[in-house]
């Protein structure tokens, strides 16, 4: 079990605060070691074949293209791990002498107080950017998190292998779908998100499919209490 930051666009973390979010899934881009040792980026076969180890986690064994087995991690993520949601937020100064911090959520604007005590050992400067506004979910720190996953499920699949069902927990809720299928709905977020050759829908990458239950407030306060 570990704990680790995940992030999420906007309208994603809106599913999450509205219980409409119970599934994500990431693109899986394996690294494996040449003859030399060193890490390079290899795609995975069509053929691969995964196995998942007695940590919960995924790995996965294909042929390199000059011949030789190679197997590499896959799975950042296993059953019982947290993950504590990276947001875009903006920090606000609270004057001279003042040593809470007030933080400002972009997917719905909630304002909310952090005090000093809880901003743990991360090391932390003022983001340049919070002086023009928000800052990226990227250089969110693990205090100033909101919500966490506790990870209940690992699946690896092919993207296209999604049901109607999983879909749904994707964020879609019941929300109207003008006729389309869940599916659909997913499919077209999934096409808008990414466009790179071999990770569009049509593609059917391999994706790594994370199951979890949404625990609101901050990851450490919970550990705390």
């Amino acid at each position: 079990m570990s704990d680790k930051g995940i992030i999420f666009s906007a309208p994603m973390v809106r599913a999450l605060l509205d219980g409409r979010k119970t599934q994500t899934r990431r693109l899986i881009k394996p690294k494996a070691w040449n003859a030399e040792g060193d890490k390079v980026n290899i795609a995975i076969a069509p053929t691969a074949r995964f196995t998942q180890g007695s940590d919960g986690r995924h790995y996965f064994a294909f042929d390199h293209p000059r011949g030789g087995p190679l197997t590499a991690y896959v799975s950042p993520y296993a059953p019982g791990d947290r993950l504590y949601v990276r947001e875009a937020w903006r920090p606000h100064y609270l004057g001279d002498g003042v040593w809470d911090l007030d933080v400002t959520y972009a997917a719905d604007g909630l304002r909310r107080t952090i005090k000093d005590g809880e901003f743990g050992e991360d090391d932390w400067t003022w983001p340049k950017a919070a002086d023009r506004g928000n800052v990226p979910s990227i250089h969110m720190p693990r205090w100033a998190s909101r919500m966490f996953l506790n990870v209940t499920e690992v699946r690896v699949q092919r993207l296209q292998d999604i049901s109607e069902a999983d879909a749904r927990a994707e964020g879609l809720g019941d929300q109207e779908l003008d006729g389309m299928e869940a599916r659909g709905w997913f499919r077209d977020l999934w096409d808008f998100l990414h466009t790179a050759e071999g990770e569009r829908w049509e593609d059917n990458p391999w994706i790594v499919a994370v199951s979890f239950d949404v625990h609101h407030g901050n990851i450490d306060a919970e550990r705390a209490a």
